[in-house]
């Protein structure tokens, strides 16, 4: 495929300045004055998936400590309340709807008027979280003191669940916060500490499973283990810690905390006005992940928790360079749509499906392939049987496919938010979560006991699809993608070497199945070693079909490592 010479809108800049300097420096002095985007998303990748790696120790422990049983179920469940929330108003939407209007505002205001918009959303948030917390405690306590009787299935599975989702309520304050100042900071070209935060959760809630595992003390009662209100007091504390963390560097930058009225500026009711409509729209997987984890929850005790630890395997890939991508493209389209420029976004986006597709097409293969060895060498200690084994693999297989369309949606969606569009999304989304809910009753209805949970999540995986697909479909409308026979291309491409990766990795396995069961010293050595082999196996499948993919996310290392000399 045949590449113009100028530079790959991947390496496009965050600022929004290139009207005004086409009329000033030039070209060369801009592009060193600016960060290249690649670059900033591997300083995001590189952070995010240390917490990813962080967040495989923690889910490990958990594992360890509670397996698949009911307990494990049930936090999974309430830990899902305070992450919709910050998925509804923290990372997604309040990014979508806060950083396009505070990089505008910057342009048209100065930085101190920018900083003071900022100061009334932080305020009003606040408020509002706070609020919100108060009254779904009020209501989960009502529920709990007039709902089902606890004699009942219902009745009892609710009493277990109630108590964890009141305790970890205020982790949505903090949280949302958080993301708030993480979008400041992102509009500053600040991508480092925003990424590191997440850290910060994951050091101290493992710090209190290494606690508990010290401690040595098994649960044997058939209801709530009481050892796991202990990480939800750990969680709600990280909470505090990573906001607090965020006002050194926002105060250098010139952010005071300080009260300010925020009805008296009318750029925060737009940036609400943006926020409601998107809150659904830039949560759609969070939202079907919830649906299916109150579902799940109902099904079997094992249900939510396998869902719960197939996702945390799925999130790893996704967190190492879908989402790190998708936080520097949404300044990065802002600045484009405010300058006018869609031709540029559509340039950008083909480019970064490109990438994405490089490295998602065999992570999805990959993961699909090595379930079951990957699932036992991770999670297979203590309270984790071979039982708990077979159940998150088999959730992980169908889950593994949706890796490409979770990753998809990454640059889809900042495309439309950066240029403040937050009503279409969210239309799709609504017919999506409907399709999403209808699916899983089917699949619960008709498929057979033990395999409920894979029918929830191949559910949520044929709803995102449809999300994605009318996105694309809506966004071609819009402005003009160029480029789409060599995103198609290089999807040929990356699918024939991840056949073959699979292939490579798949007779490793077999042909070392024995050695296998000598423990779990030789389950990590074969698996890893399986995706050793694939991981080779796909670069030298993508080096015989000469996919230009690999020699750009290479050239941009290089560049990265001449730029740090």
């Amino acid at each position: 495929m045949a590449e113009m010479p100028e530079p790959s809108p991947i390496d496009s800049p965050v600022d929004s300045s290139d009207a005004a300097e086409k009329r000033g420096p030039k070209r060369e002095e801009r592009s060193s004055a600016r960060p290249n985007l690649l670059r900033s998303a591997g300083v995001v990748g590189a952070f995010t998936g240390l917490s990813r790696i962080l967040g495989l120790v923690r889910t490990a422990l958990m594992g360890s400590l509670f397996g698949t049983s009911l307990t494990m179920s049930a936090f999974a469940l309430a830990f899902r309340v305070p992450n919709l929330f910050r998925r509804l108003f923290g990372e997604g939407a309040l990014s979508a709807a806060f950083v396009p209007v505070f990089i505008e505002a910057r342009k048209e205001r100065g930085e101190a008027g920018a900083w003071d918009l900022a100061a009334r959303v932080f305020c009003l948030l606040a408020v509002f979280l706070t609020v919100i917390t108060a009254l779904l405690q009020i209501g989960i306590t009502l529920i709990m003191w007039y709902g089902p009787e606890p004699t009942s299935e219902l009745g009892g599975r609710l009493l277990v669940a109630a108590p964890l989702i009141r305790l970890l309520l205020p982790y949505m304050v903090f949280i949302c916060l958080v993301a708030l100042c993480m979008g400041m900071l992102n509009s500053h070209n600040r991508f480092a500490l925003p990424a590191a935060t997440p850290c910060v959760l994951n050091l101290i809630w493992i710090s209190v499973l290494g606690f508990l595992v010290w401690r040595g003390r098994t649960h044997v009662d058939p209801g709530l283990d009481p050892r796991v209100f202990y990480v939800a007091i750990g969680i709600v504390v990280a909470g505090i810690v990573q906001l607090m963390i965020q006002f050194p560097l926002l105060r250098s930058l010139g952010f005071r905390f300080r009260w300010r009225e925020p009805g008296k500026d009318p750029a925060v009711k737009r940036i609400f006005y943006l926020l409601l409509p998107a809150a659904l729209g830039a949560s759609i997987t969070q939202v079907n992940v919830m649906i299916d984890s109150m579902l799940a929850y109902w099904i079997g005790d094992y249900a939510a928790a396998a869902l719960y630890f197939s996702e945390r395997l799925i999130y790893l890939p996704l967190g190492l360079f879908a989402t790190a991508l998708g936080t520097v493209l949404l300044p990065t389209f802002s600045a484009q749509a405010a300058d006018l420029d869609p031709g540029a976004m559509g340039r950008t986006i083909t480019r970064s499906l490109r990438t994405l597709l490089f490295v998602m097409i065999p992570s999805a293969i990959g993961l699909g392939v090595l379930a079951v060895p990957i699932v036992r060498m991770i999670f297979e200690w203590n309270a984790f049987s071979d039982t708990s084994v077979g159940q998150v693999a088999m959730a992980l297989q169908f889950y593994a496919p949706g890796l490409i369309v979770f990753a998809l949606a990454k640059v889809f969606v900042p495309a439309f938010y950066g240029m403040q569009d937050t009503k279409t999304p969210v239309k799709i989304a609504a017919c999506c979560v409907l399709l999403n809910l209808v699916l899983n009753l089917i699949f619960i209805r008709t498929w057979p006991e033990g395999t409920k949970h894979a029918g929830i999540a191949l559910a949520t995986v044929l709803a995102e699809t449809v999300y994605v697909v009318v996105l694309v479909f809506v966004l071609r409308r819009r402005i003009r993608i160029e480029g789409w026979r060599g995103v198609f291309a290089s999807w040929g491409r990356c699918l024939v070497a991840g056949l073959v990766m699979a292939l490579c990795a798949w007779a490793v396995v077999r042909g070392l199945g024995s050695f296998m069961e000598k423990g779990k010293v030789a389950q990590v050595i074969v698996t890893l070693c399986a995706v050793l082999v694939g991981v080779l196996s796909y670069l030298a499948a993508t080096l015989a079909l000469r996919s230009p993919e690999l020699g750009e996310v290479l050239g941009a290392v290089r560049r990265r490592g001449r730029g740090r000399s």
